[in-house]
């Protein structure tokens, strides 16, 4: 199981304040089919400071077409929450798990059992990208209960008067979203996400990280003169998708992870 202890939340803290830049790398559970969880203590290893694993689900509205092509294969090949929760419960990388899926995975365990099953996982903290803050309550009283921090999106499109209220209510971090769309690569990385960055580090000392069209060491590198940190997520998939091994997507977070210390 997890041999991390303490909050996510804090442990972010602690890494930035001893100068790092925050790199959050994305597993989807059950892809590729053998060894994935390799992936969890191998990015650890290489760097990452907390990870996200995605449970894959049928209608992932937030994905692109690399995540959904994971999630379908892992799907396709008979992976389903509790298993994938069954599986990270096994690995031990030392450092925060954070639960990626969609709300009808908590709302069909039932959202204090689903909480628990994360808890017991050894996971840290749960991403729900389709549960908007004017519903989040039911669920995010039933985490707090277990001890799962609600980490919540903040949207390009977000007015300013919306902002401080997703900070307020997050937890672990504010994951800023760094463009209008669905996950995937992008050949540049866009101005909102430079610019979605300032916004929040201008509201709130809690961990500012920016996701989605993060796709390469110089992009992260990039973002993380202005933000905390990093996800980086259809970038590592797509390299095992193209026929890479999951000691090339380990390679790759360390690519990441020396851009970012560069910074």
């Amino acid at each position: 199981m997890n041999g991390f202890t303490g909050t996510l939340e804090e442990h972010l803290i602690s890494r930035r304040a001893s100068g790092a830049k925050l790199l959050l790398p994305y597993v989807t559970g059950g892809y590729p089919v053998d060894g994935w969880t390799r992936l969890i203590e191998g990015f650890a290893q290489a760097g990452a400071d907390a990870m996200e694993i995605g449970i894959p689900f049928s209608d992932p509205v937030m994905d692109g077409p690399t995540i959904q092509e994971a999630s379908a294969i892992a799907l396709a090949n008979g992976s389903n929450p509790s298993g994938v929760l069954d599986e990270v419960a096994r690995t031990d990388p030392g450092v925060p798990l954070i639960a990626m899926t969609y709300y009808n995975v908590a709302y069909h365990m039932g959202h204090q059992r689903f909480a628990e099953s994360l808890k017991r996982a050894g996971i840290s903290a749960a991403i729900l990208p389709d549960l908007p803050l004017e519903e989040v309550g039911p669920w995010a009283e039933a985490a707090d209960s277990a001890g799962i921090e609600t980490v919540l999106l903040a949207a390009p499109t977000a007015p300013d008067e919306r902002l401080p209220r997703i900070v307020e209510r997050t937890r672990g971090f504010i994951y800023g979203v760094g463009l209008v769309g669905t996950t995937g690569e992008r050949a540049a990385l866009a101005s909102s996400a430079l610019e979605m960055a300032r916004r929040l580090k201008d509201i709130t000392d809690k961990p500012v990280i920016i996701g989605i069209g993060v796709s390469n060491p110089s992009q992260a590198a990039e973002i993380a003169q202005v933000a905390d940190g990093v996800v980086v997520a259809s970038a590592i998939i797509r390299r095992m998708l193209e026929g890479g091994s999951v000691d090339q997507a380990i390679e790759f977070v360390a690519e990441l992870r020396a851009a970012l210390d560069s910074v």
